[in-house]
């Protein structure tokens, strides 16, 4: 008897192994890329008949880009997604415009991927490392319907700028529209 294309994944997510190949210097930890990734299922794509893809669309642009990565896994009748949405910070210094792009649709798929596979990111350095940098409690990061509510309060006087910021982790790109 064949098995279904949710099997087919189960196997996968219950046997798949990937290492840490990749090194990042500046936080000195070991972390996996989505090519990683990739090359982790690649034994068990002959072996159950599926394929595995990923599809990249750029969703919105204003205030900033943002990407959705959507992984598919396929035995040719049926299929399953995960997906991913990844903003692009275009004021990010030091990367010129293709970099910020490639940077993120790389994060967005190796996210879409994790999702797809049950990869538990909380293993992973790249979801706790702080980069140096120390943070105080996380904030909710400014954006849908809270984004407009506060540029509505910000426009009618009932809220600063400053305001915003000390409840929500807001970006340069959207600090911009809510000057």
């Amino acid at each position: 008897m064949s098995k279904t294309i949710n099997e087919k994944l189960a196997i996968v997510q219950t046997k798949f192994k990937s290492k840490k190949s990749r090194f990042n210097s500046f936080g000195k930890y070991n972390f996996r890329s989505a090519e990683d990734i990739l090359e982790a299922t690649k034994p068990y794509l002959l072996e159950l008949g599926v394929t595995v893809v990923i599809d990249e669309t750029l969703i919105a642009s204003d205030p900033f880009p943002i990407l959705k990565s959507t992984a598919t896994i396929s035995d040719g009748t049926d299929a399953i997604h995960a997906n991913a949405i990844v903003g692009i910070d275009l004021d990010q210094k030091g990367m010129q415009m293709p970099q910020k792009f490639g940077s993120a649709s790389s994060y967005g798929k190796k996210y879409a991927l994790g999702n797809l596979f049950l990869i538990d990111d909380t293993q992973d350095s790249d979801a706790s490392n702080s980069h140096g940098k120390t943070t105080a409690a996380k904030k909710p990061v400014l954006s849908g319907d809270a984004l407009e509510k506060a540029k509505a309060a910000i426009k009618s006087g009932k809220f600063t700028v400053a305001d915003v910021q000390k409840k929500y982790d807001v970006s340069p790109a959207t600090l911009k529209t809510l000057k």
